[in-house]
C-alpha cells in the first residue's frame, strides 16, 4: 500500500507548485516514456507529477478513453479512476494507491507507443491552458470536480457503443484544468458532464423502449 502525496527527494520531473517553470504533462511523459527503465509502474507515474498526481493519473487513465480505443478498453482504464475520483471527491489531500495499482507496469516500449499517441494531443492542449478562474479550482472545487469525475467513471464502465467517450473526454477536460489550474478547463469539464448524463439518459432510453416493443407481444400472449 503505498501513500504518494510527492516524488521522492530529487527527482527531476516534478516542480513546485509555484514554479513558474514548472513542466508540462507532455514533457513529463516524454522524459518518463525515454526513461532508461524497462517497465513503468503506475508508481513511478504518480512520483513523476507529484503535487499534481490527482489530475496527472486521471489524465492517464481518461484520455486514452477519449480517443479510439479497441472495445473493451473503457472497462480496464476507467476502473482505476473510479478509485482516484473517490478520493478527490472526499478530499484526501493525497493520493493513496493499494500496493497492486502502483505495482501495476507495463514494457517501456509499450508506454512509449501509447504516450506517443497521446502527446500530440496534450500539445496541442496545453497552449491553450493557463491559470485563471480560480473559483473553479479551489478545495471545495477539486472536491465538487471528484464528485462528476466519479460519476463519470462509472459512466465510463458500463457497456454502451460510443458511449465511453463524452465521459472520457469530461474527465479528461477535468484532468488538465486540475494539473494547470485552469477554471476554464474545468468549466468545459462540467459541460462535458451534462453532456453525458443527456447521453445516458436517451441510450437508458433507447433500452427500455427496445426492450418493451420486443417483449410486449409476449407479455400480451401470457395476459400480463
Amino acid at each position: 500500500m503505498t501513500d504518494l502525496a510527492s516524488p521522492p527527494g530529487g527527482d527531476s520531473l516534478s516542480a513546485k507548485p509555484n514554479d513558474p517553470h514548472r513542466r508540462g504533462f507532455s514533457d513529463v511523459l516524454r522524459d518518463l516514456a525515454a526513461s532508461p527503465v524497462e517497465r513503468i509502474s503506475v508508481g513511478s507515474i504518480l512520483a513523476a507529477f507529484g503535487d499534481r498526481a490527482f489530475g496527472a493519473l486521471l489524465l492517464v487513465f481518461a484520455l486514452p478513453n477519449a480517443l479510439p480505443m479497441p472495445p473493451g478498453t473503457s472497462a480496464v482504464l476507467g476502473a482505476p479512476i473510479v478509485f482516484i475520483a473517490f478520493q478527490l471527491m472526499i478530499g484526501r489531500p493525497t493520493l493513496w494507491l493499494p500496493g497492486f495499482i502502483t505495482n501495476r507496469s507495463m514494457q517501456r516500449e509499450d508506454f512509449a507507443t501509447l504516450a506517443g499517441k497521446v502527446e500530440p494531443w496534450v500539445k496541442r492542449l496545453e497552449k491553450l491552458l493557463k491559470p485563471r478562474v480560480p473559483l473553479l479550482t479551489t478545495p471545495l472545487a477539486d472536491r465538487l470536480t471528484g464528485l462528476a469525475c466519479f460519476i463519470l467513471s462509472l459512466i465510463l464502465a458500463l457497456p454502451i457503443p460510443l458511449g465511453n467517450m463524452p465521459p472520457a473526454i469530461a474527465i479528461t477536460a477535468f484532468a488538465l484544468g486540475m494539473i494547470e489550474s485552469d477554471g476554464v478547463a474545468i468549466g468545459l469539464g462540467w459541460l462535458g458532464t451534462l453532456a453525458s448524463f443527456l447521453i445516458l439518459a436517451a441510450a437508458w432510453t433507447a433500452v427500455v423502449a427496445g426492450a418493451h416493443y420486443f417483449a410486449g407481444p409476449a407479455l400480451r400472449l401470457f395476459g400480463l
